[in-house]
């Protein structure tokens, strides 16, 4: 059965020959760092990418274009960012003030340097191109000139899919430049280039005419301004979206690019610009499916200062690349999913993990095999990786009761397996990096897990004979059995000898119960609450010595 990468990759090299025979396959996606480019967001970059690298690998010349919109307007001013920022709506985001505190010299920049950076952590290749730079160096101009030479069909186009009646005068301006349906339609028409003002830099701007002969363009501004330019030398402007969109594929000769939900709705800008790059352009649509929402499971509040959205370097930040990935891969564009900040993290390592042990002894399913060898490398080479691979959960739970410290932490791994000790910490990086900055960001403070100074005296002159009797059969059993799978068995069996069963025998519910009430004790000596980390992992955690001092032997 072919995977959805491979079967868009089919089609995308059979749509590229029939277009254009021996020529580089362009796939193409594009992100506006108006804010935080979202894990919703990443799914704009991760489709077109992995089929780009899939063609790659297959020995073709392909090409993944990333357009920063960066010269999209600012629209307004997020919660957290003081107000004075509201002068600065309407202009290009390469022109608005970073937020405060900032290292970046501009809005724009600010939001796309954690992307560029987590996108090289994800093995993302691409060429980058900012639209600033393509709009203020000319590069459109030839296309600028032609689509007001054809505004009179644009705006038959566009006619054709509006729905809205028109805004009243004293909005037209804003609403023009929110909807990109083109600027104010007043007695002078439509255009579908909007200028950015010469005095404010905002773009509440009306075309007040326009001279195909000369190219001299006429606008005024809300801030009172108004001017006339030639059109073919101005460079302080744009294409509306729903032209802008289609004018650049028909420029970049783009084969695929996927679209969200939200662009391909009916009259939606992928609608009409599937009509415009054809009719005005020249050009054709690409092919590309529609992509489904991506979720957040469990968000803490890491990324509230950046607007309470979590980015892909946040997530970086908890998991490994190739875990992101394997969550992008591995469903159809279609399916939406969750990542996950909170606990659901140590389950999906855990299924991560025993796909890798699968793939190692050859028992993986084909479409299993391909999903993951997409996850761990690109066709450029592998991604960085944990050579030892202790799982999440442990790791996690390490990191909460050490709090981080090396030297304790090496200790507990080196008593996790005595038979294969883990030697260094190198072995278990970057995972053990991700799991204690997920203990660190994600885990609330009274969810982490303190274990006493002292021991609890009161507890323990008050405890039964049978509470004292299993916590003598678990300390004489601790140097016997002083390793993660040891202390597994001990601490399970412990309620078995007291039973009078063996020590393979099966839980029943009664067992079960006693287990419980076992469990509930240790975690009550230990660490003063009914619950924790897994108590063989606490158990190591804690150390011998102390684990004797705290149940009173």
């Amino acid at each position: 059965m072919t995977d959805w990468v491979s079967q868009l990759a089919d089609d995308v090299i059979a749509e590229a020959e029939r277009r254009a025979p021996g020529r580089t396959i362009v796939c193409a996606s594009g992100l506006s760092p108006s804010g935080p480019i979202h894990l919703g967001n990443l799914r704009e970059v991760m489709t077109p990418h992995l089929v780009a690298d899939e063609i790659r690998r297959r020995g073709l010349d392909c090409v993944h274009l990333l357009s920063w919109d960066d010269y999209d307007r600012f629209r307004k001013v997020p919660v957290g960012i003081p107000e004075e920022w509201a002068e600065h709506i309407g202009k290009p985001l390469t022109s608005v003030p970073a937020p405060p505190g900032s290292a970046y010299p501009n809005w724009a920049e600010h939001f796309k340097t954690p992307m560029i950076s987590a996108l090289a952590r994800l093995g993302v290749t691409y060429r980058g191109v900012s639209q600033t730079k393509q709009y203020t160096s000319g590069v459109y101009r030839e296309q600028i000139l032609h689509a007001m030479r054809e505004r009179d069909r644009i705006d038959a186009v566009l006619s054709r899919f509006r729905t809205k009646a028109k805004p009243k005068a004293k909005d037209a301006d804003e609403a023009a430049a929110l909807e990109g349906s083109g600027a104010a339609e007043e007695e002078a028409g439509y255009y579908p280039y909007k200028p950015y003002c010469a005095l404010c830099g905002r773009d509440l701007t009306t075309v007040t005419g326009y001279d195909d002969e000369t190219t001299e363009l006429a606008y005024t501004c809300a801030c009172g301004y108004g001017e006339t330019v030639r059109l073919a030398t101005h460079d302080r402007g744009k294409l509306v979206w729903k032209v802008d969109w289609p004018m650049r594929w028909a420029y970049e000769g783009v084969v695929f690019e996927p679209s969200g939900v939200d662009h391909t709705s009916p009259g939606s800008s992928f609608e009409v610009g599937g009509h415009l790059v054809g009719e005005v352009f020249g050009g054709q649509q690409p092919i590309g499916p529609r992509y489904a929402f991506v979720g957040i499971s469990g968000m803490a509040k890491m990324s509230s200062s950046k607007g309470g959205v979590p980015t892909a370097a946040d997530a970086l930040e908890i998991m490994e690349a190739p875990l992101l990935r394997w969550m992008y891969a591995r469903r159809k564009p279609a399916q939406s999913f969750k990542v996950a900040f909170d606990q659901e993290i140590q389950r999906l390592y855990d299924e991560w993990d025993a796909l890798e042990r699968k793939v190692a002894d050859g028992t993986a399913l084909p479409a299993d095999l391909t999903v993951h060898a997409r996850s761990v490398r690109t066709a450029e080479g592998p991604l960085e990786s944990t050579r030892r691979r202790v799982p999440y959960r442990m790791l996690a739970s390490i990191a909460d009761v050490t709090t981080g410290d090396e030297e304790q932490t090496l200790r507990i791994l080196r008593e996790l397996d005595p038979a294969d000790p883990v030697t260094d910490l190198e072995s278990v990086r970057p995972r053990l990096d991700r799991a204690q900055r997920w203990v660190s960001t994600q885990v609330p403070a009274e969810q982490r897990t303190s274990v006493l100074a002292e021991p609890d005296a009161d507890l323990l002159a008050g405890l039964g004979d049978e509470q004292r009797e299993s916590l003598r059969l678990l300390l004489e059993g601790l140097d016997e059995h002083w390793s993660l799978e040891g202390l597994t068995a001990l601490v399970y069996g412990v309620p078995k000898l007291q039973a009078g069963l063996p020590a393979d025998a099966k839980a029943t519910p009664e067992l079960k119960a006693a287990q419980r009430e076992f469990f509930v004790l240790l975690y009550t000596l230990l660490v003063g609450r009914d619950t924790g980390p897994r108590l063989p992992t606490l158990l190591l955690a804690v150390g011998a010595d102390r684990v004797r001092k705290l149940l009173g032997a």
